[in-house]
């Protein structure tokens, strides 16, 4: 027998290869083919497994639902997260933020320049986040093509963004080009500020790839916030060249 569950969660190559480890797992489940794009699972079975024991053998961040007669019977409860909830998970996020912040005005403690400020914070912003994306090179463009438009039609270009983002970091860092960097990340952050935007409008549960898949960070209005300012501070560099 053959039964598709829709199951929800997934936002990665890990997260479906973990799937499909813990279904195979069943004696009785023979075949377990995960589509990450459709969030489903198609389960062949010798004897049918109670979603009880399918709903306990995955992790609490999935929930599953069968499908049957064109409609979704919803068999898990997700817990809808709390604003605190939300700031405590993104708290990563804002403490990197922070250190480098930090470092900038360390930095310029002497001798201010806001110009330079920016470049530097610019600079540190995407060395940091792009060693974050190296820890997982593999499963960092299947979590990064669940909201930017360019990397769902042109996979290549997922997988070679950490590696832009170190070249923009040394680019900001060492003064080289500053023009074309600004250009270059405009356009970057500007397609992915409209794939979260259309992500938070959908009101849609991923993960942000901001900081690669090491850290569990929720896709917020915060991560909208952030690439604003990037924008915002490449824009205001621009006009001054």
């Amino acid at each position: 027998m053959t039964e598709t569950y829709k199951i929800e969660g997934m936002t990665c190559g890990n997260c479906k290869a973990s799937v499909e480890k813990v279904l195979l797992g069943f004696p009785d489940v023979s075949e377990a083919t995960v589509n990450l794009e459709k969030g489903e699972a198609q389960l062949t079975m010798s004897k049918a497994v109670s979603e009880v024991s399918l709903r306990s053998a995955l992790p609490k961040k999935y929930t599953i639902a069968k499908k049957e007669s064109g409609h979704e019977l919803v068999t898990t409860v997700s817990v809808p997260i709390s604003e605190k909830s939300k700031l405590q998970q993104l708290k990563p996020l804002f403490l990197i933020l922070l250190y480098i912040s930090v470092a900038v005005v360390l930095m310029h403690f002497e001798q201010f320049s806001m110009r330079m400020m920016m470049l530097d914070f610019m600079g540190l912003f995407f060395i940091v986040f792009s060693f974050f994306k190296m820890l997982d090179l593999k499963g960092f463009p299947g979590s990064f093509s669940m909201y930017d438009p360019l990397a769902k039609r042109l996979p290549l270009y997922a997988q070679v963004y950490p590696f832009i983002e170190v070249a923009l970091g040394l680019m900001f860092l060492m003064r080289y080009q500053i023009s074309i960097a600004l250009i270059i990340t405009i356009f970057v952050l500007g397609i992915t500020t409209i794939g979260v935007a259309q992500t938070l409008f959908n009101k849609k549960a991923i993960r942000c790839a901001c900081l690669g898949t090491a850290l569990n960070l929720p896709m917020t209005e915060a991560t909208f916030v952030e690439n604003t300012i990037m924008l915002i501070m490449s824009l205001a560099l621009i006009v001054g060249f």
